[in-house]
C-alpha cells in the first residue's frame, strides 16, 4: 500500500503477537517464587483465587492441592514407619530365637541332640524348611572328595555361604528336604570340623548380602560345644 508520496506505506500491527506481549516465561515465575518462598505469605488472596486443573476434581485450589500432597506424603510416611516398626519386631523376635538357641545348645549331651534342637528352633519358629549337621570326621561322615569340593567352594573366601546350592549339593546335603536358597555354617578353627546347612523353601530368604551376626554367636557356640561331644 503506498501513500500521496508514492512510496511504500508501513504496516502498523493492531495487536502485539502473543509472543512478545508475553515476555514472561512459566521458567522465570518459577524461579522467582524458588527465590521467594514467602511470596504467598504476602498475597494469601492469591491462594483462594488460583485454581489448578485436577484429574479427578476438576480444578481446585492452590490450598487444597497443597493440603492434599501433604496427606498423601504423611500417608506414605506413615506405610514406611510401620514397615520399619514391623521389620524391628520382626528383628527383635529372631535375635531372641537365636539367644534363647544358643543357651540350650549349651546343655546338649550329643550331636543328634543338637540336631533335633536345632529342628525345633528353627524350624518350628522361624519356619525354615530344613536344618542339617554334617560333621567330616566320624562314620556318618560326609565322603572325603565330597567334602573337599564343599569346603573349596562354598567356604574359600568365608565360614559362611549365603544363596542357592546345585542340585547335586543339595541333595548331598539335604536330601530330600525343601532348601531352594540355604545358609551353611563351617565348623572348626579351619572349616574342617563339619558345617550346619539351613534350608529355606524360599528362593530368595537366603541372599549373599545377608549379616552374620546371628549365625556367628550360633558358630562359637557349637565351636565350643561339638568338639567335646566328639571328643576332638
Amino acid at each position: 500500500m503506498n501513500d500521496f508520496s508514492g512510496q511504500p506505506k508501513a504496516t502498523v500491527p493492531l495487536e502485539p503477537r502473543y509472543e512478545e506481549a508475553d515476555t514472561v516465561k512459566a521458567e522465570d515465575v518459577r524461579s522467582y517464587l524458588l527465590k521467594h518462598p514467602e511470596f504467598f505469605n504476602h498475597h494469601p488472596d492469591l491462594l483462594e483465587r488460583m485454581h489448578i486443573p485436577h484429574q479427578q476434581k476438576g480444578s481446585v485450589s492452590l490450598v487444597e492441592l497443597q493440603s492434599e500432597q501433604y496427606r498423601k506424603k504423611l500417608r506414605q510416611l506413615n506405610y514406611k514407619l510401620n514397615q520399619l516398626i514391623g521389620v524391628a519386631k520382626q528383628n527383635e523376635k529372631i535375635y531372641r530365637v537365636y539367644t534363647d538357641l544358643n543357651v540350650q545348645l549349651l546343655t546338649c549331651k550329643s550331636v543328634a541332640e543338637i540336631q533335633l534342637k536345632l529342628e525345633e528352633v528353627l524350624q518350628e519358629q522361624l519356619s525354615l524348611s530344613a536344618v542339617v549337621i554334617r560333621m567330616f570326621k566320624g562314620p556318618l561322615a560326609l565322603p572325603e572328595l565330597q567334602r573337599k569340593l564343599i569346603t573349596e567352594k562354598r567356604f574359600k573366601q568365608s565360614s559362611f555361604f549365603f544363596g542357592r546350592l546345585s542340585q547335586h549339593e543339595k541333595q548331598l546335603l539335604f536330601g530330600d528336604q525343601a532348601a531352594d536358597s540355604v545358609a551353611l555354617i563351617s565348623l572348626g578353627e579351619k572349616n574342617d570340623m563339619g558345617l550346619v546347612g539351613v534350608g529355606s523353601a524360599d528362593a530368595t530368604h537366603f541372599t549373599p548380602d545377608m549379616d552374620t551376626l546371628l549365625l556367628k554367636q550360633l558358630q562359637q557356640v557349637l565351636n565350643i560345644v561339638v568338639p567335646d561331644l566328639l571328643g576332638y
